[in-house]
């Protein structure tokens, strides 16, 4: 995603995440928390430091790929960025990276034959130590874009996906389309892709003389749940994964619809980055698709409430989000 694209921290008062794309059974989630039975559709989700993650085993022919420098290290090291759960974000010690990211890295890790290490940065920073060969790998939400791919590649493990939010007790059921929000009260963050495509919406609902939506917008996560909870606004669009997680850890909203980030014409894609050139893409992406096909990739997302972001294979460099005009 965009810098402009991410969320300010979300509050992690609660450990409940509920599977926004479908019931998931507890016993067939491994990672979690020992804890009581959960309701059904309901997550316990672990957030202490020992994370007990699903693990992969090595696999000889994809480890035999990984630049000769990497596999001396015998070290997977991978920039972060802690600050949206359930992204990346820090465990209940305040200090262990922690998130979907870390656990899809540490499978790559174990299917390269590496020990995964995490160092949490800022989003700036992480492209640069990415770019220099200081981080083997950035795995932090990054769409695919053509320009970032003139100065880096590119491995696929999730969709880009954002979500249309609403009230638990709101009668909308589905936002699929611009017909959709047609005369609604809309919040949605100032400059972000998820803006770019609304006003597109909105715009042609104008010009076939539907009503106008109500565009608002608040500086703070908080502030635009308020407004949603009190009614003020009728519907929330931002990232599907922290709107997923908001819904699930405060119980208020639900999700009624996905959109891709890239817009109406390409499927956005998230992707792990890599130093251009350097060969760990393929082997990174090999080892993605060992992973779909064992069904320790689906955990790790289910584990997280991303089932619904889920891709069908690793795409080494695919397509990106077009070049800025």
């Amino acid at each position: 995603m965009s810098s402009a694209s991410r969320l300010s921290v979300l509050g992690l008062s609660a450990l409940l995440l509920l599977v926004a794309c479908g019931t998931v059974p507890d016993e067939a989630v491994s990672g979690a928390a020992p804890a009581a039975a959960a309701p059904p559709g309901v997550l316990k989700i672990n957030t202490s430091p020992q994370q007990d993650r699903i693990r992969a085993a090595k696999v000889e022919a994809i480890a035999a790929q990984v630049p000769a420098a990497i596999r001396a290290k015998g070290e997977f090291l991978v920039g972060t960025t802690t600050f949206d759960p359930p992204l990346s974000f820090l465990a209940d010690d305040n200090v262990t990276p922690i998130g979907v990211e870390e656990d899809v890295a540490s499978l790559v890790a174990d299917v390269l034959g590496l020990k995964p290490r995490f160092e949490a940065t800022s989003w700036e920073n992480l492209f640069l130590a990415v770019r220099s060969g200081k981080y083997a790998a950035g795995f932090s939400n990054i769409t695919v874009t053509e320009e970032r791919k003139d100065i880096y590649d590119f491995a696929t493990y999730r969709l880009d996906q954002l979500a249309w939010e609403v009230p638990k007790d709101s009668t909308i059921t589905s936002i699929a389309g611009p017909a959709d929000v047609a005369g609604l009260s809309v919040a949605v963050g100032s400059g972000t892709n998820q803006e770019k495509i609304l006003l597109g919406w909105d715009k042609q609902n104008r010009a076939a003389g539907l009503k106008p939506a109500r565009i608002q917008y608040y500086k703070q996560p908080a502030d635009t749940y308020l407004a949603l909870k009190s009614g003020r606004i009728q519907a929330y669009f931002a990232p599907n994964p922290t709107s997923a997680y908001h819904a699930a850890v405060s119980g208020d909203t639900k999700i009624v619809g996905t959109y891709s980030g890239a817009g109406p014409s390409l499927q956005g894609l998230i992707a792990a980055m890599t130093q251009k050139g350097n060969g760990l893409a393929k082997p990174i992406g090999d080892a993605l698709n060992a992973l779909i096909k064992d069904g320790s990739y689906g955990k790790v997302l289910a584990r997280w409430g991303l089932s619904n972001e889920a891709v069908p294979e690793s795409l080494v460099n695919p397509p990106g989000l077009p070049r800025e005009q």
